[in-house]
């Protein structure tokens, strides 16, 4: 009946991802990429931290550390004097800092993952168009060789801001234009500024800015994608991509070294050349939303879905994680164990995150991040997307005996010295939480006798048949705590970080969802409630099956 599960339309970074992690679930996937040949431009240059942990569960993190470099901050220039230097300092249990690394490396890297699992980019192929009913997707793929169709259980819009497949949907994308438009460029600066430091250079009269440069640092020798308004006569047409939609990359002349180095002689901090330009182009900035992230089987991710700003750097990386939480309910809607209501929370949480990036980037672009904010702690861990919380999501339980923290729907803290047989060095939880599945973590002390532990085996073994042995499960052991031996994976809170992070008494269950946050959240935990967390993700179990609870 069906040609595959899932088609993706869209082989950039969003696309890329979310191939990678339906492949790896075991799902048939086709991908397609209406362009011939890889794009090499750095339109996106920044990787925050929340997706470096995405990247070590997909298998890429290696690769991606490097190919990048590291981000240390920011440094602000007014008038040619400096202003501020904002450190991106993050709290020593966040595995990961700041990355910077061209859109294209972050596309080949995914790309090959994506080969090693099976799947490869059809390029050269464009979606004509489509016809959805209640069980499918017929798609008309336009290629060199003509046009065919493809049914397919599920259909992926990653299609960008011009995106055929939000058009098809009839999906409104409610926002407005920024009047001024951009050139970009990908140049080496011969000054001194320190290394990894973004640069940050405005002119401003009477307090009101008039001119700005922005500096992003990339792996090479003092080399950074720059970013400046520019000159009347490179600006072009209003709209971008053939459509109304003003946002993207312009189709007309590409601005010239001598353009860049203009500017750079009127706002650089410090007397520079630019060199060796590999790529440049004008830009135009909207800011829109959908009012849908899906309809049916048909769903929308990343640039198709939002756009805005890029300050902050906040664009692929929101959409890698919209690719992330939607791969996962797609594998088991195709494996026939997910709740009638398991993809309608794809909307439910990624669109007011998109909603709030969209926002958030608006207000940064005109009055800088952070700006009027008095945590600048917080303010970091925001912007490395660390705070994203689905507390209010339909698939998302919490304890009824009381809200542990952290609280369902927040990110699943990472800890530290965690020791078990078998392994000679201590290791991070997140090593425990790579899997494609769902993890159960049941915490344990010295007060689990013999009828607890048995209690807790026999739950666990319910809790693997509600969800068709889509769950791994480990018993977290306390600190200085034994236990009689148990059929459950041990793991030891040798130096009571995980006691500490998640802030558990002996008793308590943590549910971490595949895209690393918390599902559930009971300390102390019953069987009803993460049986009730799992009936909001799993088909219903049959009877025989509640039975033996």
């Amino acid at each position: 009946m069906f040609d595959t599960d899932v088609l993706i339309v869209g082989a950039g970074p969003v696309g890329s991802a979310a191939a990678v992690e339906v492949a790896r679930r075991g799902v048939r996937c086709r991908i397609i990429e209406a362009r011939s040949d890889p794009p090499q431009y750095a339109k996106a240059v920044g990787i925050q931290p929340r997706t470096l942990e995405l990247f070590e569960a997909m298998g890429i993190l290696r690769e991606v550390l490097d190919a990048g470099i590291l981000l240390h901050g920011q440094i602000v220039y007014i008038n040619g004097a400096e202003v501020d230097r904002m450190h991106l300092t993050l709290p020593p249990e966040v595995p990961f800092g700041f990355l910077g690394l061209p859109q294209y490396e972050t596309e080949r890297i995914l790309r090959r993952h994506m080969e090693s699992l099976g799947t490869r980019v059809e390029r050269g192929v464009r979606l004509a168009g489509f016809t959805q009913d209640a069980d499918g997707v017929d798609a008309v793929l336009a290629g060199p060789e003509g046009e065919h169709t493809v049914r397919a259980r599920y259909l992926v819009g990653c299609d960008g801001a011009h995106s055929t497949v939000r058009k098809t949907l009839g999906l409104t994308f409610e926002g407005a234009a920024f009047a001024e438009q951009y050139m970009l460029g990908d140049v080496e600066l011969d000054w001194s500024q320190p290394h990894g430091y973004t640069v940050r250079s405005m002119h401003q009269t009477n307090g009101v800015t008039d001119d700005g440069l922005v500096c992003v640092p990339l792996p090479g020798h003092h080399r950074y994608r720059v970013s400046m308004q520019v000159p009347p006569e490179l600006e072009t047409d209003a709209s971008v991509g053939g459509d109304k939609v003003e946002h993207g990359l312009g189709t007309g002349p590409e601005p010239a070294l001598a353009d860049i180095q203009a500017v750079l002689d009127r706002l650089a901090p410090e007397p520079t050349t630019a060199s060796h330009m590999r790529w440049s182009s004008v830009f135009r900035i909207s800011h829109r939303i959908v009012d849908s992230y899906s309809r049916g089987r048909v769903f929308v991710a990343g640039d198709a879905a939002h756009i805005h700003p890029p300050t902050g750097a906040q664009g692929m990386n929101t959409g890698i994680q919209d690719a992330h939480n939607l791969a996962w309910k797609l594998a088991l809607a195709v494996a026939e164990v997910a709740a009638p209501s398991l993809l309608a929370s794809y909307d439910a949480e990624r669109r007011p995150i998109g909603e709030e990036v969209v926002g958030r980037t608006v207000r940064n672009a005109r009055e800088g991040i952070g700006a009027g904010e008095s945590d600048p702690e917080r303010v970091v861990l925001r912007e490395a997307q660390l705070l994203i919380d689905y507390h209010d999501s339909p698939i998302v339980t919490e304890s009824p005996t009381g809200a542990p923290s952290p609280r369902a729907g927040s990110r699943a803290p990472d800890a530290i010295g965690l020791t078990r047989d078998g392994v000679t060095s201590p290791f991070r939880l997140f090593s425990l939480l790579a899997g494609p599945d769902h993890t159960l973590l049941w915490y344990v002390d010295n007060t689990c006798d013999t009828t607890a532990l048995a209690d807790i085996e026999r739950h666990t073994g319910l809790l693997r048949r509600l969800t068709d042995d889509h769950l791994d499960a480990y018993l977290l052991v306390g600190q200085g705590a034994t236990v009689d031996p148990t059929i459950l994976p041990v793991v030891r809170d040798s130096d009571g970080d995980f006691a500490r992070r998640y802030q558990c008494v002996a008793g308590a269950a943590y549910i971490v969802r595949p895209d690393g946050y918390l599902g559930c959240a009971a300390s102390p935990a019953t069987a009803d409630d993460l049986i009730r967390h799992f009936e909001s993700t799993f088909a219903p179990a049959p009877e025989s099956v509640l039975g033996t609870a």
